[in-house]
Protein backbone atom coordinates (compact mmCIF):
# COMPACT_ATOMS: atom_id res chain seq x y z
CA UNK A 1 0.00 0.00 0.00
CA UNK A 2 1.53 3.51 -0.93
CA UNK A 3 0.37 6.18 1.63
CA UNK A 4 0.27 10.22 1.38
CA UNK A 5 1.68 11.74 4.42
CA UNK A 6 1.82 15.99 4.35
CA UNK A 7 4.28 17.39 6.41
CA UNK A 8 3.21 20.87 7.33
CA UNK A 9 4.48 23.84 9.61
CA UNK A 10 2.63 25.85 11.67
CA UNK A 11 1.83 29.39 10.22
CA UNK A 12 3.81 32.02 11.99
CA UNK A 13 3.98 32.63 15.75
CA UNK A 14 4.60 35.00 18.16
CA UNK A 15 7.90 33.73 18.94
CA UNK A 16 8.50 33.82 15.18
CA UNK A 17 8.36 37.78 15.26
CA UNK A 18 9.21 38.24 18.93
CA UNK A 19 12.32 39.80 19.78
CA UNK A 20 12.55 37.56 22.79
CA UNK A 21 13.26 34.33 22.72
CA UNK A 22 9.57 33.04 23.36
CA UNK A 23 8.76 29.33 25.39
CA UNK A 24 7.11 26.66 23.33
CA UNK A 25 3.66 28.45 25.07
CA UNK A 26 3.26 31.10 22.42
CA UNK A 27 0.54 30.97 19.52
CA UNK A 28 -0.25 31.74 16.43
CA UNK A 29 0.34 35.81 15.15
CA UNK A 30 -2.66 37.51 13.30
CA UNK A 31 -0.57 36.74 10.32
CA UNK A 32 0.01 33.05 11.38
CA UNK A 33 -3.55 32.67 11.46
CA UNK A 34 -4.02 34.06 8.30
CA UNK A 35 -1.75 31.68 6.76
CA UNK A 36 -3.37 29.06 8.38
CA UNK A 37 -6.96 30.29 6.78
CA UNK A 38 -4.94 30.36 3.34
CA UNK A 39 -4.10 26.12 4.20
CA UNK A 40 -7.09 24.98 5.36
CA UNK A 41 -8.63 26.45 1.81
CA UNK A 42 -6.30 24.82 -0.17
CA UNK A 43 -6.37 21.11 2.16
CA UNK A 44 -9.94 21.17 1.28
CA UNK A 45 -8.93 19.91 -2.41
CA UNK A 46 -6.71 17.03 -0.23
CA UNK A 47 -8.19 13.82 0.54
CA UNK A 48 -7.03 13.87 4.16
CA UNK A 49 -8.64 10.85 6.54
CA UNK A 50 -6.93 12.30 9.97
CA UNK A 51 -4.92 15.39 11.01
CA UNK A 52 -2.28 14.41 13.27
CA UNK A 53 -0.31 17.43 15.24
CA UNK A 54 2.23 18.80 17.35
CA UNK A 55 0.25 19.45 20.90
CA UNK A 56 2.71 22.73 20.88
CA UNK A 57 -0.03 25.87 20.33
CA UNK A 58 1.23 27.23 17.58
CA UNK A 59 0.75 24.04 16.01
CA UNK A 60 -2.51 23.02 17.41
CA UNK A 61 -4.33 26.88 16.41
CA UNK A 62 -2.88 25.90 12.95
CA UNK A 63 -4.32 22.46 12.97
CA UNK A 64 -7.61 23.27 14.63
CA UNK A 65 -8.35 26.47 12.13
CA UNK A 66 -7.86 23.19 9.08
CA UNK A 67 -9.63 20.58 10.99
CA UNK A 68 -12.61 23.78 10.98
CA UNK A 69 -12.31 23.51 7.28
CA UNK A 70 -12.05 19.74 6.39
CA UNK A 71 -14.30 18.81 9.03
CA UNK A 72 -11.35 16.14 9.92
CA UNK A 73 -10.19 14.96 13.28
CA UNK A 74 -7.41 15.91 15.34
CA UNK A 75 -5.05 13.32 17.36
CA UNK A 76 -2.32 14.84 18.75
CA UNK A 77 1.41 13.38 19.15
CA UNK A 78 5.04 14.42 21.03
CA UNK A 79 6.67 12.74 18.20
CA UNK A 80 5.88 16.01 16.04
CA UNK A 81 6.82 19.07 18.46
CA UNK A 82 10.06 20.83 17.17
CA UNK A 83 13.38 20.26 19.04
CA UNK A 84 14.21 20.69 22.34
CA UNK A 85 16.30 23.95 23.09
CA UNK A 86 18.59 24.67 25.96
CA UNK A 87 15.91 26.23 28.70
CA UNK A 88 18.40 28.97 29.31
CA UNK A 89 16.75 30.21 26.08
CA UNK A 90 13.41 31.30 26.77
CA UNK A 91 12.68 34.61 28.20
CA UNK A 92 16.10 36.24 27.02
CA UNK A 93 16.35 38.52 24.12
CA UNK A 94 16.80 36.53 20.71
CA UNK A 95 20.56 39.13 20.34
CA UNK A 96 21.58 37.94 24.51
CA UNK A 97 25.37 37.42 24.39
CA UNK A 98 25.00 33.65 26.29
CA UNK A 99 22.24 32.26 24.44
CA UNK A 100 23.63 33.29 21.31
CA UNK A 101 27.19 31.74 22.31
CA UNK A 102 24.94 28.19 23.47
CA UNK A 103 23.28 28.63 20.10
CA UNK A 104 26.57 28.73 18.13
CA UNK A 105 28.43 25.80 20.26
CA UNK A 106 25.10 23.52 19.63
CA UNK A 107 25.43 25.05 16.07
CA UNK A 108 29.09 24.12 15.49
CA UNK A 109 28.99 20.56 17.51
CA UNK A 110 25.72 19.27 16.28
CA UNK A 111 28.13 16.33 14.08
CA UNK A 112 29.83 15.61 16.92
CA UNK A 113 28.25 12.15 18.30
CA UNK A 114 27.17 12.44 21.50
CA UNK A 115 27.56 16.37 22.63
CA UNK A 116 25.18 17.81 24.26
CA UNK A 117 26.03 21.33 25.34
CA UNK A 118 23.10 21.36 28.05
CA UNK A 119 19.58 19.71 28.03
CA UNK A 120 18.41 20.28 24.40
CA UNK A 121 18.08 17.76 21.94
CA UNK A 122 21.10 16.82 20.65
CA UNK A 123 21.43 14.72 17.20
CA UNK A 124 21.37 11.09 18.29
CA UNK A 125 17.58 12.27 20.20
CA UNK A 126 16.28 13.87 17.05
CA UNK A 127 17.12 11.00 14.29
CA UNK A 128 15.59 8.35 16.95
CA UNK A 129 12.67 10.51 17.52
CA UNK A 130 12.17 10.92 13.68
CA UNK A 131 12.80 7.32 13.05
CA UNK A 132 9.94 6.39 15.40
CA UNK A 133 8.03 9.22 13.68
CA UNK A 134 8.48 7.78 10.19
CA UNK A 135 7.54 3.99 11.98
CA UNK A 136 4.00 5.44 13.42
CA UNK A 137 3.29 6.91 10.60
CA UNK A 138 3.70 3.83 8.20
CA UNK A 139 1.84 1.70 10.86
CA UNK A 140 -1.24 4.09 10.71
CA UNK A 141 -3.93 2.64 8.64
CA UNK A 142 -5.28 5.51 6.67
CA UNK A 143 -3.66 6.35 3.21
CA UNK A 144 -3.92 10.28 3.32
CA UNK A 145 -2.56 12.05 6.77
CA UNK A 146 -1.71 15.70 7.58
CA UNK A 147 0.11 15.91 10.11
CA UNK A 148 1.12 19.62 11.38
CA UNK A 149 4.95 19.99 12.80
CA UNK A 150 7.49 22.06 12.93
CA UNK A 151 10.21 23.21 10.67
CA UNK A 152 13.57 21.78 12.31
CA UNK A 153 11.65 18.41 13.45
CA UNK A 154 10.26 18.10 9.66
CA UNK A 155 13.79 18.69 8.03
CA UNK A 156 15.09 16.23 10.46
CA UNK A 157 12.23 14.06 9.66
CA UNK A 158 12.78 14.06 5.74
CA UNK A 159 16.26 13.13 6.47
CA UNK A 160 15.61 10.32 8.24
CA UNK A 161 13.21 9.24 5.55
CA UNK A 162 16.31 9.72 2.46
CA UNK A 163 18.54 7.83 4.94
CA UNK A 164 17.12 5.88 6.88
CA UNK A 165 18.81 4.76 10.58
CA UNK A 166 22.78 5.22 8.76
CA UNK A 167 21.39 9.27 8.66
CA UNK A 168 24.89 10.89 10.14
CA UNK A 169 25.18 13.63 11.91
CA UNK A 170 26.89 14.62 8.40
CA UNK A 171 24.13 13.97 6.26
CA UNK A 172 21.52 15.27 8.81
CA UNK A 173 23.27 18.84 8.78
CA UNK A 174 23.41 19.14 5.01
CA UNK A 175 20.04 18.42 5.24
CA UNK A 176 18.67 20.90 8.09
CA UNK A 177 21.51 23.74 6.24
CA UNK A 178 20.03 23.78 3.13
CA UNK A 179 16.58 23.17 3.27
CA UNK A 180 14.08 25.40 4.61
CA UNK A 181 10.47 26.12 5.05
CA UNK A 182 7.84 28.82 4.92
CA UNK A 183 5.29 28.72 7.32
CA UNK A 184 2.32 26.74 5.98
CA UNK A 185 4.50 25.13 3.96
CA UNK A 186 3.40 21.79 2.43
CA UNK A 187 6.02 18.67 2.61
CA UNK A 188 4.82 15.46 0.76
CA UNK A 189 6.16 12.36 1.63
CA UNK A 190 4.95 8.84 0.79
CA UNK A 191 5.58 5.35 2.13
CA UNK A 192 5.79 2.44 0.04
CA UNK A 193 5.33 -0.99 1.95
CA UNK A 194 6.28 -3.04 -1.29
CA UNK A 195 9.91 -1.70 -1.99
CA UNK A 196 13.19 -1.82 -0.04
CA UNK A 197 13.44 1.59 0.61
CA UNK A 198 10.03 2.68 0.96
CA UNK A 199 9.91 6.49 1.64
CA UNK A 200 10.00 8.89 -1.09
CA UNK A 201 10.08 12.61 -1.09
CA UNK A 202 7.31 13.85 -3.34
CA UNK A 203 7.38 18.14 -2.68
CA UNK A 204 8.98 20.22 -0.37
CA UNK A 205 7.73 23.95 1.17
CA UNK A 206 4.59 24.06 -1.31
CA UNK A 207 3.15 27.14 -0.38
CA UNK A 208 1.30 28.30 -3.46
CA UNK A 209 -1.81 29.40 -1.31
CA UNK A 210 -0.12 32.02 0.59
CA UNK A 211 0.35 33.49 -2.99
Amino acid sequence: MIKTFYLIRHGESEGNISEMRLSDEAGLSPLGVQQAEFLAKRCVKLPVNVILSSPLNRARETADIIASEIGKPIEYSDLFVERKRPSIYFGRPKNDEEATAADETIRNNFGVLGFRHADEENFEDLSVRAGKALGFLADRQEEHILVVTHGFISRIIVARAMFGEELSPHECQAVVRTLRENNTGITVIKHNSEREHPWRLWAWNDHAHLG
